[in-house]
Formats: C-alpha cells, sequence, structure tokens
C-alpha cells in the first residue's frame, strides 16, 4: 500500500495552508466589521435619523450575491482588483448587517427604568453606555457576531475566484475538475471552522446574558456600575482582546509595505489554465532568482486581462483567437500567424502587454457529445450534428455565450437550434452534466483531459467556423524591463508543448487526480526544461 494514495497524504499541507488563508480571512474581516460595525450601531441609537440610512445601506451589501459583490470590486482603485484586500472588503460589508443591528437593537431594548436608575446616580450618557448599556447588551451583540462570523466563513469561499485565497481553491479546483474529493476538501474544513465558531461564540453569547429571573454569570447591573475595580479588569480584558485581534491586520499591512517584490502569475479558472499557471512560475523559479507568488482560479477572460493591465499580476497564458475577439473585438481570422501577429502588435502598441512566442499547442474550442450517442448517429461533425440539435439540450458557459467567436456566431454558422435555450454552467459542471444527461452538447476545450476520461467526442469543426487559439504567455512590459532575465526565462518554453502533451497534462490532474505541481514538475523534467 503506498501512502501517497491517500487524499489526506497528498493534500494535507495543502488543506492547513488553505484552511489558514481562510481563517486569515474571515478574522481579518470580522475583526474590522466589528470595529465599524458597533460604532455604527451605537450611533444610529443616539441620532434616529441616520437608522433608516446606515441599516438600509448594510441591508443592500447582504441582498447583493457575493460573487457580484467581488466583480463590482474589482475596478475599485485601492480596495478592489484581486486577492485578499478586496476578498476582505467584501467579507466586511457581509458582515455589518448583523453587527450594527444586533448592536441598536440590543441597546434600544435595556429597560428604560435602569437607564433612569443610572442617570439618578448621576452617570453621564458615556458612563451610562459603557457601564449599562453595553453590558447589558453583550449577548445580543455577541448574537450578531455570531451570524456574521458564520456568514463569513461562507462566503469566504468564493474569494478564490478572485484570488484571494482559501478553502474555496479546493472548490473551484474540484469543480473544474470533476473530483468530489477536492470539493470535499474545501466543503468540510469551511462547514467545521463553522459549526465550531458557531459553538464558540453561541457559548460566549449565553454566558454574558443576563436572563430574567437568573442571577447573571458575569456581571449585573449593580455589579457593573459599584465595582470599579471589575470594570478595569472587563476594559482592560477588551483591550487585550482587541490587540490579539488586530495582529494580523498590522501583519498584512506591514507586509504588504515592506516584502520584496514578488513576480505574480495568475490563470483563469478551470485546469488547464492552472496547469499553464504553474509552468510558468516553476520555470521562472528554476531559471531566475525571482520569487513567485500564484494567482490561480480568477475567474474568466476578462478578469485576467484586467488584472494584468492594473498591474496586480504581471503574466498570464492567454490564448490568441480570444485576444483577438474577446479583448481585441475582431472578427475572427483563420490564418494562425496573422492572428499571432496581430495580436502582438497591438498589445504592445495599445495595452503596453508583450506576447511572447506561443507554447506550440492550439486549444481550440471544442463541440463535444457523448461517444456512445455519436456512435448511434454516426456523427463526426458539428453539420452533422446540426439536424439532432432540435432535440438537444445544450450548456454554455456565459463567456461563451457572450463572445463574438462564440455560440451566436456558431448557431448562424451551422444552423443550431435547441429545445430549450442553452444552460449557463461553468466549464467542470458542464461535463458533468454531459456525462449525467443533463445536457447532450457543451462547448469545451480541445485538449481537455476529460474528453478522454469520460469518453466524449470532439465534432469536427468542419466549416471552420473558430479562429486559432495558440496558447501564448502575456507579460507587461513595465514587468520585463524590471527583471530583464524573465523574458529569456519564458522564451524556453516556446514550441515546447504540444496538443498531445496538453491533454495528457490534463488527464494527469482530471483523470488521474494528481497534484497540479507535481505534474508540472515533472513535465519541465522531461523537457529538460526549468535548468
Amino acid at each position: 500500500m503506498n501512502w501517497n494514495d491517500f487524499f489526506l497524504v497528498r493534500y494535507g499541507s495543502d488543506i492547513l495552508l488553505h484552511t489558514g488563508e481562510h481563517l486569515y480571512l474571515v478574522g481579518i474581516s470580522i475583526t474590522i466589521a466589528i470595529l465599524v460595525g458597533i460604532p455604527l450601531g451605537i450611533l444610529i441609537t443616539r441620532k434616529p435619523e441616520l437608522r433608516n440610512p446606515v441599516l438600509g445601506f448594510a441591508n443592500v451589501m447582504q441582498t447583493i450575491p457575493s460573487l457580484a459583490l467581488f466583480g463590482l470590486l474589482l475596478p475599485v482603485p485601492w480596495l478592489g482588483g484581486i486577492g485578499p484586500t478586496p476578498a476582505i472588503v467584501a467579507l466586511t460589508l457581509y458582515s455589518l448587517l448583523p453587527i450594527i443591528r444586533n448592536t441598536y437593537t440590543g441597546i434600544i431594548s435595556v429597560d428604560p427604568a435602569i437607564r433612569e436608575a443610572g442617570r439618578g446616580m448621576g452617570m453621564t450618557d458615556t458612563q451610562l453606555l459603557l457601564q449599562v448599556e453595553i453590558p447589558l447588551a453583550l449577548g445580543v451583540i455577541l448574537a450578531g457576531v455570531r451570524v456574521a462570523t458564520v456568514i463569513a466563513i461562507g462566503v469566504a469561499t468564493i474569494a478564490a475566484a478572485i484570488g484571494a485565497g482559501g478553502l474555496g481553491e479546493f472548490i473551484f479546483r474540484g469543480i473544474a475538475t470533476v473530483n468530489n474529493q477536492l470539493i470535499l476538501a474545501g466543503a468540510i474544513p469551511s462547514a467545521l471552522i463553522a459549526i465550531l465558531a458557531d459553538f464558540f461564540l453561541g457559548w460566549i453569547e449565553q454566558s454574558l446574558t443576563i436572563r430574567e429571573g437568573k442571577k447573571p454569570r458575569w456581571f449585573s447591573f449593580a455589579l457593573v456600575v459599584n465595582s470599579p475595580s471589575r470594570q478595569k479588569k472587563a476594559w482592560r480584558l477588551a483591550g487585550i482582546s482587541l490587540v490579539v485581534v488586530m495582529i494580523p491586520l498590522v501583519i498584512m499591512v506591514a507586509y504588504t509595505l515592506y516584502s520584496p517584490k514578488h513576480i505574480v502569475i495568475g490563470s483563469k479558472n478551470f485546469t488547464e489554465q492552472v496547469i499553464l499557471g504553474e509552468l510558468l512560475a516553476q520555470q521562472i523559479e528554476a531559471t531566475t532568482n525571482l520569487k513567485v507568488d500564484r494567482k490561480f482560479n480568477l475567474g474568466g477572460t476578462f478578469i485576467c486581462h484586467q488584472a494584468l493591465q492594473a498591474g496586480q499580476i504581471d503574466a498570464y497564458v492567454e490564448y490568441t483567437g480570444t485576444a483577438l475577439t474577446a479583448i481585441l473585438k475582431h472578427n475572427p481570422i483563420s490564418d494562425p500567424q496573422k492572428v499571432y501577429q496581430q495580436v502582438k502588435q497591438e498589445y504592445a502598441q495599445n495595452l503596453h502587454l508583450e506576447v511572447t512566442k506561443p507554447l506550440g499547442f492550439n486549444d481550440t474550442y471544442a463541440m463535444l457529445v457523448r461517444g456512445n450517442d455519436a456512435e448511434k448517429l454516426h456523427l463526426q461533425t458539428i453539420s452533422q450534428a446540426a439536424k439532432y440539435t432540435p432535440q438537444w439540450r445544450a450548456g454554455f458557459s456565459y463567456e461563451f455565450l457572450e463572445r463574438p467567436d462564440g455560440f451566436s456566431g456558431l448557431a448562424k454558422t451551422y444552423g443550431l437550434k435547441f429545445a430549450s435555450p442553452p444552460q449557463i454552467m461553468d466549464l467542470g459542471l458542464m461535463y458533468k452534466a454531459l456525462d449525467a444527461k443533463k445536457v447532450d452538447m457543451v462547448a469545451g476545450n480541445s485538449t481537455d483531459g476529460l474528453i478522454d476520461k469520460l469518453k466524449l467526442l470532439v465534432l469536427k469543426d468542419d466549416k471552420h467556423y473558430f479562429p486559432p487559439y495558440e496558447a501564448v504567455p502575456v507579460v507587461r512590459e513595465k514587468t520585463l524591463k524590471e527583471h530583464p532575465k524573465l523574458r529569456q526565462s519564458l522564451q524556453q518554453l516556446a514550441g515546447m508543448i504540444s496538443d498531445a502533451d496538453m491533454r495528457h497534462l490534463n488527464y494527469e490532474v482530471d483523470g488521474e487526480f494528481r497534484k497540479i505541481e507535481d505534474v508540472v514538475r515533472e513535465f519541465l523534467q522531461s523537457k529538460k526544461l526549468g535548468l
């Protein structure tokens, strides 16, 4: 028995790493939400006219779908883009409502007779707030923190879509590779963290809640008001707690300001792209003295391109046909060399990005059907399949539906009509849906490893609709000027990956469930690269 075959042995260190990233995102977000939300909750108890605007804003933030909120933050200066910062901003906004609302509710629910007793003792409004209202409302406030924490733990999994890390990395990778083990590797720790956080905060909430007819566990009104020593001790503990939770924030700021500059490699959110991102990263690390930060699974083409232009990543692998049609908004061209030269020229002139030499393979769009269906119906081409599509259901990615080289042009070229509008889904889910007979045709990539694994057939593009999609690293010109050795390192990869190589690499990850880092390392060694 080989211990390396056990999932926890292979991925144990990664699970711990992503769990730490997850806790970091949630911890920072909840800390900021507490520091902002509790004062706002207190403010609207003193200024009722602000109640509706403040709670209205928090409610709006809560109703925005999490992925949409991450997307809205992408172009925002300083707070947006990719990585932990926009994720923390989004999680903080999501966490505000329960904290503000519970702080407000807890304070206004304090018995008016107790307030009058405090004022009768000569207490100022500040003393009344700190020594009476907040202690009595603390259980309700903690209930809000408890709800906010559980919400943040769940939403933080989606932060992986913008390169923030966390347990969502496993979930997105598992969906892309149809690997339930990877999905559970992200979902189970996230659920356990949520359960433990809910239990722990619930216990504290119960301990601090003053219940009617029972002696309070930690303090009562008389004890808090008449015992300065206990007040001092309570606030000292609160101060220590605040320092402890602020430590990660200070570390993050210090790291951002003073850490050495690294090369940041990005990728889109499917297996091949993550493999290619890791390939660039390992090649750069092996042939230069540069350190590489990996920002993989960033979503679709436009997120990666926007991150590249904003300087939040330094390089990623694009496809020439995608660059021509989706980024530069030109009509498809069938000549691979013309496409490459036009993309290279316009990227340099208009975008200040350098398109390096192609890696060697062409990953064109592939219209896929189940192999047994193709055999039964004698299908080889898209034209042959077109007469059956009125009885079929299709599954496409949103990007494929929107791109100029996507579904609309394909449907006109081949006369495709389906029984119902195409279902929009992630690439990994499309393969799963096709295999499960939920859909009958999907648009995948010609080099995907799941094609062989699931015994699918690639329909031939007999009318040559799709342009060439040669894989090319795209790098910021500024980065190449700062690190001249980087260009030479990437040039070593030119022409080194064939279509068969890429499909094999994809299959090793999708079919054999191997770690991407190991698959890439072995490939570089086999090609005598990275030396």
